[in-house]
């Protein structure tokens, strides 16, 4: 990996200014790399799940992979004028003096991508780093080794080694990757392995941007339209069972409409998987670990003598399955020592608490730590301003789920342990860039006939009065 790192460091400082056309080449040569393997890719990741929507992948990963590299070429000659800003203070802003922003590559950067949406959490990021100029080392989920090794073979096709190269292995690789020498390091996942990654970064002073999760709220208003509400929030939670950083974690429901809410979930998912167990458009749990971790939140709430409504419209059995699928799950007002109450799901459960007065669903947000995303739904515009001018949270979807993170013109990330820094469209072009600040001096000697040049004197004092009015 080291002599992969020097290869591309070395690169990229022999090729100098790298021009718009090579940029674009390269986003185009990446665009391939998906198009070309469209099918590959699929089955791969089916694969790694078990079973996964063939739809649902080439919706989430396919045609979400290829929507910001397009978008990264359309605008990237645009991205990378220099911006003029204001020469001061004065007088140094007299007589043809100029400032101006360049952004110019950070020169290799190091990607560590995760195993719930593998090709378009490694491909997306290309969008800004190779529209910066960049070159970039990826090192991929061991838990989706298919649809990591498609990966590897589909970018080599398309890359030399020294522009893009994919390291695999499993998590020592991942240790010693993260301790790299990298320009910028982007990791996605949890924000444990966070935790780790930002302290192996920190011994070379890497930057780092850190995309984690967290416990994704919502707040369901009194004006909420219900069976739309519970159909938009149940759909984000089947999306991909579950296994989404965005995902719906916990919603709050005012506790007259409880029941209504529960009622208006079976039906939306009744619409939307009449069958789950051999439906292809029903994603699997991807491994045993996570399907047990998850069925085990389920398990300690029935214990505990929470309320558990299960949604299986055909009342199928899953306890005889060749895969790893759960039904959706309701829990209903559960205690606040359970592990479901406590962890990232990242599964189809979720926890449903009734309140009586929005403030509550507000005070209990902002006890917690601040979320990757946050929804409201309801007509009632003072409410929606309350809620999210006294909440933190990454970013915020309004009357749907999730869907903040597919505009590609908005900021991605989180903010305290959901994550730090952002990316996407231009801001990932800036995230990837280093703006490098510019002063060009007029050809007039302003510092000397200001009196700012010993010896000092009554024009200096003048001018620094001129400053401190």
């Amino acid at each position: 990996m080291q002599g992969i790192l020097d290869n591309q460091r070395q690169a990229y400082l022999a090729e100098g200014v790298v021009s718009n056309a090579t940029r674009s080449d390269r986003l185009e040569r990446a665009v391939n790399a998906v198009k070309k393997n469209e099918q590959r890719l699929v089955e791969a990741l089916s694969e790694d799940f078990g079973h996964r929507s063939a739809h649902q992948s080439l919706f989430t990963d396919i045609a979400a992979s290829i929507g910001p590299l397009r978008h990264a070429q359309a605008n990237l000659a645009r991205w990378r004028k220099a911006e003029k800003r204001k020469v001061g203070p004065f007088p140094l802003n007299l007589l043809g003096a100029k400032a101006r922003v360049e952004y110019q590559p950070l020169g290799v950067i190091g990607v560590i991508s995760p195993w719930n949406f593998p090709v378009n959490l490694t491909f997306a990021p290309l969008a800004g780093i190779l529209a910066a100029g960049n070159r970039c080392m990826i090192k991929p989920s061991e838990y989706t080794p298919a649809t990591s090794a498609a990966m590897a073979e589909a970018l080599a096709a398309e890359f030399n080694v020294d522009e893009i190269a994919v390291v695999t292995g499993g998590p020592q690789t991942g240790a010693d990757f993260s301790a790299l020498a990298f320009d910028h390091l982007l990791f996605t996942g949890a924000t444990s392995i966070a935790r780790h990654v930002m302290r192996a970064a920190a011994e070379n002073l890497v930057p780092v941007t850190l995309e984690l999760g967290g416990k994704s709220p919502v707040v369901v208003g009194r004006s909420a339209d219900m069976d739309k509400t519970a159909d938009a929030i149940m759909a984000g939670k089947m999306m991909n069972a579950g296994q989404i950083c965005l995902a719906p974690d916990y919603v709050f429901v005012p506790t007259e409409r409880m029941r209504e809410f529960v009622e208006s979930s079976r039906k939306a998912v009744s619409k939307m998987f009449p069958t789950l167990l051999d439906n292809p458009d029903y994603t699997s749990v991807v491994n045993e670990r996570h399907y047990e971790r998850i069925t085990g939140y389920v398990r300690e709430a029935r214990d505990s003598g929470a309320e558990i409504v299960e949604i299986n419209p055909a009342e199928e059995d899953f306890r005889q399955q060749p895969h790893h699928k759960i039904p959706p799950t309701l829990i209903i007002d559960p205690p606040e020592d359970l592990a479901v109450m406590q962890d990232e799901i990242f599964g189809p459960v979720m926890p449903v608490k009734s309140y009586d007065q929005v403030n509550d669903g507000i005070d209990y947000i902002n006890a917690h730590a601040r979320p990757l995303g946050l929804y409201y739904f309801g007509s009632d515009q003072g409410e929606e301003q309350r809620v999210l001018s006294h909440t933190t949270s990454g970013g915020v979807t309004v009357n749907d789920v999730v869907m903040h993170v597919a505009q590609e013109d908005l900021p991605f990330g989180g903010v305290g342990p959901s994550g730090m820094g952002s990316y996407h469209g231009y801001d990932g072009f800036k995230t990837f860039s280093h703006a490098k600040a510019v002063f060009t001096q007029s050809k007039v000697n302003i510092a000397e006939l200001a009196g700012l040049r010993p010896p000092y004197g009554e024009k200096m004092l003048k001018a620094v009065r001129q400053q401190i009015k």
